[in-house]
């Protein structure tokens, strides 16, 4: 759907984006991870063209991405901004046309979405009368209202309770099994292992890490298992075999979750072999890196790089 090919991007001495690539696949949601200055902001300028690379090139659907793409995609920036003396309902509208929608298709569409947002009620209201989470809902209808095949969201759940972010998710989740490509923005390394298909990770203007969420947890694993089992008088650490090792063990409830690190030439069978044969075993499972614990060492890794 869209590729970024080697693009960089200096302001008065600063590198902002040192040659990143990525490709969003059509129909997936695309996590764009980073910390705060990493470049992912100064990417997404780029793809909305409000900003040109200075070096590098970007494809929409295998051509060129030029200014007239700009009203097919659907940008829900950080910054939020409305004009706070409209009312709500009029101001919905006149961002839709400004987006190609005609009047009446809007203002059915807008009245379809705030009905469904439960915000309805506020239509003729002006919008400093809405709390931060309103205005951020009108914003995230308005980004969707014109059914762009490309939407793209700086920290979308930025300021919203817990039930408002699920209802946003699921909304972000509808819209890409309707056909829509998303590209996500966001420190909230959770949303990205819940919605993200594919990543891309940039760091100190460059991209560190990309690929599928499930390929890269999968690549960062290190060989840890969880054993729960009732708990005995005989304490795991004290029989264990010397070839494992256990990381954490933790008693709750008459059970004991023990995490144990499996060391190479081992198979998860010889350690759960070993577990039935001395506890009343109840569960075991792989334990797969977060996204989170990625993103943090992988950082941690590259800023020592640079010290």
């Amino acid at each position: 759907m869209l590729k970024a090919i080697n693009v960089s991007k200096q302001f008065s001495g600063h590198l902002a984006l040192n040659k990143v690539s990525i490709d969003v696949p059509h129909g997936s949601i695309f996590g764009l991870l980073g910390p705060n200055g990493a470049g992912k902001t100064t990417l997404i300028r780029i793809i909305n063209q409000i900003t040109a690379p200075d070096q590098g090139e970007l494809l929409l659907n295998g051509r060129r991405l030029t200014q007239e793409d700009v009203s097919r995609i659907g940008y829900l920036p950080e910054e939020r901004g409305l004009y706070k003396k409209m009312k709500v309902g009029e101001q919905a509208i006149y961002l839709a046309q400004l987006k190609g929608v005609k009047k009446n298709d809007a203002q059915k569409k807008l009245r379809e979405w705030f009905e469904k947002f439960d915000i309805l009620n506020w239509w003729d209201k002006k919008v400093e009368e809405l709390s931060k989470g309103m205005q951020q809902k009108v914003q995230f209808i308005v980004t969707v209202v014109h059914e762009p095949k490309l939407l793209i969201f700086d920290e979308p759940f930025s300021g919203f309770d817990p039930i408002n972010v699920n209802l946003l998710k699921d909304e972000i989740l509808k819209l890409r099994d309707g056909g829509a490509t998303v590209i996500f923005s966001t420190h909230n390394m959770a949303s990205v292992e819940e919605l993200c298909d594919h990543i891309a990770l940039i760091n100190n203007a460059k991209k560190i890490l990309g690929g599928k969420v499930a390929d890269i947890r999968e690549a960062h694993k290190k060989n840890i298992y969880e054993i729960s089992y009732a708990t005995s008088s005989t304490s795991i650490q004290n029989i264990l075999p010397s070839t494992f090792s256990v990381i954490q063990s933790i008693k709750l409830n008459g059970h004991t979750r023990a995490k144990i690190s499996l060391p190479h030439g081992y198979s998860p069978n010889d350690l759960l072999q070993w577990a039935i044969a001395n506890f009343e075993v109840h569960g075991f499972t792989e334990i797969l890196p977060t996204m989170n614990d990625i993103f943090i060492s992988l950082v941690k890794q590259q800023n020592k790089h640079y010290e």
